[in-house]
Order: C-alpha cells, then structure tokens, then sequence
C-alpha cells in the first residue's frame, strides 16, 4: 500500500513537470491581447482615464446648489457684565443651514464642465494610443520568432540534405566513384551549416524573450507560435486615412481645450451673481438682573434668549479696474489657441506623411513576396533537376551543392520577405489608427 502511494505522489510529480514544460500555444492575436492586459505601463494609462472620469462628474457638481451646516456650542464662565446684567452662556448654542446656488461665473463653470469633458476624451485617447504602442511591439516579437524559428526549421532540413549527399559520397568514395577533396568540401560545408544553425538557435531564444517580455509571462515559458504561414494577400490599395488616429483626436482636443482656457481666463474678469439662502437657530442664552419693582424694591430677574431666523443675499461682485490685466492674459491666451491650430496642422502633415509612406512599405513587402515566391520556385525545380542529374552522373558534386545552396537562399529570403510584410503590416495599421481593430 506504501509503495503504490508512493508511485501516486511521484507520477503526479511528473505529470505537473510535464504540464510546466509544455509550450503555449500563441497565434499573433494572443499575442496582441496579451500584451495590452498584462502592461503595466496600459495600468497607470486606464487609472489616469478613471481620474479624468471622475474629473467629469465633479466638474458637472460644481453646477449644483452647495449646502452647509453649521452647529456651535459654547460654554463661558465666568459670566459677562453687560449694561448691569450678568450674560450667562453656559451651554449656548448657535446652528444654522445654508444653501448658496452659482447663478453665473463669468462662463467658467461651463468653460470648466467642457474641460473635463475634453480631459476624459484626452486620457481615453492616450490609453488608444499606448495600447497600440504595446500591442505593435508584441505583435514584431512574434513575427520576429516566428521568423528565426523557421530559419531553424530551413537550417534542419538543409542539414539533413547535407547528410544524405555526405552519405552517399562516402559510398562513392570506398568504391572509387569519388574523391577525398569530395568529402571534405561536404564536411566543410556541414561545418558551415553548423554555424549557421548555433546563430538561428541563439536568435530563436533571444526572440523568445524579447517576446515574453513584450506579453507579460514568465521569461522560463515555451511559446510555439500557430501563425506561421502569413497572410499577405489584400485588395486594392492600402487605406491612408488618418482619421482614427489618436494622436491626430490629441491635436484636436489640444485645440478645444486652448479654445476653453480662453474662456476660463474671460471668466475671471467677468460679473459673478450668487445667490445664498440660509436660516439659523440660536439659544440657552440667559440675561440676569434686578428690575425696580417700585418703592425702592428690587427684584431678580432671568431672561432667557432664544429664536430662529432665516436670510437670504444675492451677492455681485464686478471687476472694474485693474490696469488692464484681464486684456493682457485673455490675448496670452488666444494666442496659446492659435499655437495648438498651427501644431494641428504641421503634424497632421506629418501623420499623412507616416502613413503614405507605411503604405508605401506594405505594398512594397507585397512586390518582394512575390519576387521570393518566384525565386523560390525556380530554385526548387533548379534542385530537382540537378538531384537528378547527379544520381544519373550527368552533373558533378559542385554543381548539386551550388543548386542546394541557392534553394536554401531562396527559402531563407521568402522567409525574410513574409515576416518584413507582417511588420510593415503592423507599422501601417498603427499609422492609420486601426490595430487591433480588426
């Protein structure tokens, strides 16, 4: 019985270190999302959105009627003289409730409404903007990976090519049919190979955390990537619209909130009105003297205050003169408007430019696709044939290895030409505001 628990307890080891060793399987989408729930940088972006929601909501409050309370309690000794009475305030009290209703502000109160409104649309368009940042980064790892892992594969295989011509040449070699210098022109290339697949292998984990790092997992985790065979096919030309751009909705809402501030500065040499209405409750106030109750008789007395009363003001407060102060900053300010106007406009030339030329660079990635693919081809059937004529003797060992040679290069530049396409692919969503909305 001890020994079968034993063997429980260590197959369940081995299950659990079978199940920590295997790979996640990520197609590029993962990816992306993964990137965007696990950024820390995204985290400080959304708390910053829910402030400036936040914002919104105090900034419609200060629109609504304020209302206070007041409660004061005293306790004096000794008692105070006053015109021959002893005021006695122990245990006196005063309360009081008052409302006070903004009636107008110069236009700062909507002025103020309209800025946090442009705040919140600020910090949801910097939150857009970040997450496509961190989504573009992970979504390059991953097509970089992707890349360095085939070029694995590409490097195997040609090995493996390698090995059965070095096989074969043996062969010749013991019945006379070839040379040494045979053997050692394969070995060496081997050798070459060889190098070729240390340097793919140390780029494959160097990719493998760059790509860890960009999604938020563990730097000891296996990914396997299931995109890899790239789409590239699209129709019609590329889009250049930058109308979903964050940073170009940022230069819009610079110029709003500009247009605003001018207002806000207004404000301040503008007639304010305010309206107040409050009622208070006062007591346990008492008043103790002697009154003359007529022939020379006096007799104490007490009185006892205690009353309530309402109130209301209606105050105006009018700017008059202050040597031309107000003037000075609402033209600073006007002047601040048209600043964020001529920025709006050089950078929207700049935002145009940026994606006109990743555009440019998609269709570009597309041309050398299919040039590669074409290349490809010919270099495939360029190796049948000379696999062909070699086991017939009709074409030596040079020729055959410079055949294989060329169809590795040309399977190593399809390689090159798919994965730039997915990047360029990237970096023109990302010019057009559109990753990670499709």
């Amino acid at each position: 019985m001890k020994t079968k628990y034993i063997s429980l307890i260590l197959l369940a080891v081995v299950v659990n270190c079978i199940s920590a060793q295997s790979p996640m399987q990520l197609s590029a989408d993962d990816c992306g999302r993964m990137a965007v729930e696990n950024s820390r940088t995204l985290t400080q972006y959304k708390l910053a959105a829910r402030q400036a929601e936040l914002d919104v909501k105090i900034a419609d409050i200060s629109r609504l009627p304020n209302v206070q309370g007041m409660a004061t309690g005293m306790y004096m000794v000794p008692d105070m003289e006053m015109m021959g009475m002893k005021v006695e305030m122990r245990g006196a009290y005063m309360a009081g409730l008052q409302i006070t209703q903004p009636i107008y502000a110069g236009g700062k109160i909507t002025a103020g409404r309209r800025l946090a409104r442009i705040g919140k649309d600020v910090a949801s368009e910097q939150l857009r903007m970040e997450s496509m940042d961190v989504m573009a980064d992970a979504l390059k790892s991953y097509w970089m990976y992707v890349a360095v892992l085939d070029k694995v594969k590409l490097t195997k295989s040609y090995t493996a090519m390698i090995d059965t011509i070095l096989g074969q040449t043996s062969l010749a070699v013991e019945v006379g049919m070839a040379t040494e210098n045979d053997l050692l022109r394969i070995n060496a290339k081997k050798s070459e190979i060889a190098y070729q697949m240390k340097k793919a292998e140390s780029g494959a984990e160097l990719c493998r955390l760059a790509l860890c790092n960009a999604i938020g997992v563990d730097f000891s985790s296996q990914i396997m990537p299931i995109d890899t065979m790239p789409k590239y096919q699209f129709v019609g030309l590329p889009s250049t619209d930058i109308s979903s751009r964050p940073e170009l909705a940022l230069l819009h809402h610079k110029v709003e909130a500009s247009q605003q501030q001018v207002k806000m500065t207004l404000g301040d040499f503008l007639p304010t009105v305010g309206l107040s209405l409050g009622y208070n409750w006062y007591g346990n106030i008492k008043m103790k003297g002697y009154a003359d109750a007529g022939n020379g008789m006096m007799i104490p007395y007490t009185t006892k205050m205690q009353d309530n009363f309402g109130v209301a003001m209606l105050a105006v407060q009018i700017p008059i003169f202050h040597w031309g102060e107000g003037t000075k900053k609402v033209r600073k300010a006007k002047l601040e408007v048209e600043r964020a106007q001529l920025d709006l406009e050089e950078n929207t030339k700049l935002l145009e430019l940026q994606a006109r030329q990743t555009a440019m660079n998609l269709e570009d990635g597309l041309s050398l696709i299919k040039t590669a693919e074409v290349a490809m081809a010919q270099a495939e059937e360029n190796m049948r044939v000379m696999q062909e004529r070699y086991d017939e003797g009709m074409s030596n060992l040079t020729d055959l290895m410079d055949a294989q040679n060329q169809w590795q290069q040309a399977r190593s530049d399809m390689i090159e030409a798919t994965t730039q396409y997915q990047i360029y692919r990237v970096e023109w969503l990302r010019a057009i505001g559109k990753l990670g909305e499709e």
